[in-house]
């Protein structure tokens, strides 16, 4: 049995432009995707979140037109309810990489707000590349690699290829004209190989230890990667 770390955003809103907080958080299917793939393998899940915070989820995220229907809305809905490692989130401020055999960042907008600036997130990242263990990120959940900042100032992960969440998709959500910057966009002018595929289609790139996912629907998928990195 692995031990995996999810680090998710403690953030309820993302800061527009013009100053308005959009609500948001983290993006459920995201989390729980990956969380019953990883389980089901027999894998120990343990949240972390800035300031040990319990996580807030995007309400949109629960929504039927997101889920395949109201159906799929539902199961969603009480898979991230039996979610307990959620509502028991350690500090980000004290996780050690060695504790761990993989890291896993779900996105939504939330990250956006806080992990793209945080510190501490940036450190474990840089530790977790230099480490060879898996590390996988998905939809905004990139937007913390701009943090990961090495000693000499260049992005830890300039040079690689990685899937994230694109201007397009973020312009058919809506949310690009308002937004203070785009993903894709400040991924690139940090060195990062930014790779997109058909919006809203599952799309993972995997980069020696680095697994990426472009959207919500590539979190099963990113997650089956892992697993057989952990295998």
């Amino acid at each position: 049995m692995s031990k995996i770390l999810f680090v998710m955003t403690g953030a309820d809103h993302w800061t527009l432009a013009d100053g308005t907080k959009h609500p948001t958080g983290f993006w459920a299917e995201e989390a729980v995707a990956p969380y019953e793939a990883f389980t089901a393998a027999g894998h120990e899940v343990v949240v972390a979140t800035p300031g040990g915070v319990e996580p807030t989820v995007d309400q949109g995220s629960l929504a039927p037109e997101f889920n395949g229907g109201p159906e799929g809305a539902e199961k969603v809905a009480s898979a991230l309810a039996s979610l307990s490692a959620l509502r028991h989130p350690v500090r980000l401020e004290d996780v050690r990489i060695d504790d761990y055999d993989a890291v896993f960042y779900p996105g939504g907008h939330g990250p956006m707000e806080d992990l793209a600036v945080n510190a501490d997130s940036g450190r474990l990242l840089v530790a977790a590349l230099k480490s060879g263990k898996p590390l996988a990120v998905v939809c905004h959940g990139p937007a913390a690699l701009l943090a990961a900042v090495d000693e000499g100032g260049t992005n830890a992960f300039a040079g690689y290829r990685v899937a994230a969440f694109s201007n397009v998709e973020e312009t058919q959500a809506g949310l690009a004209e308002k937004a203070k910057w785009l993903l894709e966009t400040r991924l690139t002018e940090a060195g990062v190989d930014v790779r997109v595929s058909e919006p809203w289609a599952p799309y993972v790139v995997v980069d020696r230890n680095l697994v990426t996912g472009q959207n919500p629907a590539s979190s099963a998928p990113l997650a089956a990667e892992v697993l057989k990195k952990l295998a």
